[in-house]
């Protein structure tokens, strides 16, 4: 993945890096790590440039959330409440507690999205709930924007100084997205096992 990753990005330049980055928000495998610190090693050479990096990175990763945000919201929350009662088990949240969790999300709704941004597998994740809590497109883009925006500057600052050195971010970062899959795993199974059924199921 890898080379290929490096091969886009030298071949199609900020067209590579947008198109990288959109598939990095469609599908979680594909991480940031590896495609930013690049790209920041490229504009270190002078092949790119450093702002421009950031931003065509930044424009990329929100337009690849999109199609999740519209997801959640045209599958609508009424339908997720029905699964959850129906096959509750499975999806280890039962119409209640999806209640209260759509609740947080309307009132801390941005701040959540902006944070989950910066997390490996749950970056594009948090887009469906932000749907399913039908929170406004324009605070949904602000809050992506912004936890996109400080990621990837992150991300390129560290391939620029790094220079060659560029996928020692890799190394540092990509145990990280290993751990993060790990813990959703165990608390999913935690919940599997203690799941209960709403009070209006029962």
């Amino acid at each position: 993945m890898t080379a290929w990753i490096i091969e886009t990005i030298s071949d199609l330049g900020y067209v590579g890096i947008f198109l990288v980055m959109l598939a990095e928000s469609l599908f979680p495998p594909i991480p940031s790590e590896l495609i930013i610190p690049f790209a920041g090693f490229a504009a270190a050479n002078g092949d790119l440039n450093f702002f421009a990096v950031v931003a065509t990175a930044t424009l990329g990763a929100v337009v690849g959330m999109l199609p999740w945000y519209y997801a959640g919201r045209l599958f609508g929350l009424a339908r997720v409440r029905w699964l959850a009662d129906k096959f509750g088990r499975f999806m280890a949240f039962n119409a209640e507690e999806i209640d209260i969790a759509v609740g947080w999300f309307v009132r801390f709704g941005p701040i959540i999205v902006l944070f989950g941004r910066l997390v490996p597998l749950i970056r594009t994740l948090i887009s469906i709930p932000a749907g399913l809590s039908r929170m406004p497109l324009p605070v949904f883009l602000v809050a992506s924007s912004s936890g996109a925006l400080i990621w990837n500057t992150i991300l390129t600052s560290a391939g620029y100084v790094l220079h060659e050195h560029y996928e020692v971010v890799e190394v540092i970062l990509d145990p990280l997205s290993y751990i993060v899959l790990a813990l959703v795993v165990l608390i999913y199974a935690y919940r599997v096992i203690t799941w209960r059924p709403s009070q209006q199921a029962r």
